[in-house]
């Protein structure tokens, strides 16, 4: 009889251990070689990313929380108008650092249609940078604006975020 020398099963990464990272939807994307857009939902927002592999680590671009947008005149909550607006915002200074296409990359969150996660999306697509998505997936423009939710500020909040692009 041969002496056991080991456990019989592998430990996998810690990250994927405790549920917080799916290493082949990450590779997926990482094999594009485009930046991603990071979208992540928070208890008091939107966060949203954009980053470009590194070999000693994602270099990130780009960061927006929604909390910058009271700086714009808008009261951020965790809804659609709140990640669209931050999807622009993170889109216009991802086109001043030069990135031109994206990829989304929702992490764990489900991708159900018109959720927060495809709302930043549009955001980042309005300010001029280009991904494939599907139409479908997309929150309706009646949701975007905030109209469910009598958002106040944000028209004003979205022109003078497209007023920065311009300048």
């Amino acid at each position: 009889m041969s002496k056991a020398t080991g456990p019989l099963y592998d430990v996998h990464f810690r990250r994927r251990r405790e549920g917080r990272t799916d290493y082949a939807k990450r590779i997926s994307l990482l094999k594009s070689r485009k930046p991603r857009l990071v979208v992540r939902k928070t208890l008091r927002g939107v966060i949203c990313q954009v980053t470009r592999f590194n070999e000693n680590g994602d270099q990130c671009l780009v960061t927006v929380h929604s909390k910058t947008l009271q700086k714009l005149g808008f009261k951020p909550k965790r809804n659609t108008p709140t990640a669209y607006l931050t999807g622009l915002l993170a889109g216009v200074k991802a086109r001043e650092k030069g990135v031109k296409e994206i990829v989304l990359d929702v992490g764990l969150h489900p991708a159900t249609k018109g959720s927060i996660v495809f709302a930043c999306l549009k955001g980042a697509l309005d300010a001029g940078l280009q991904s494939d998505y599907g139409e479908e997936k997309m929150p309706s423009e009646d949701r975007i604006a905030g109209k469910h939710l009598n958002a106040e500020g944000f028209e004003q909040a979205k022109e003078k975020i497209i007023a920065k692009r311009s300048e």
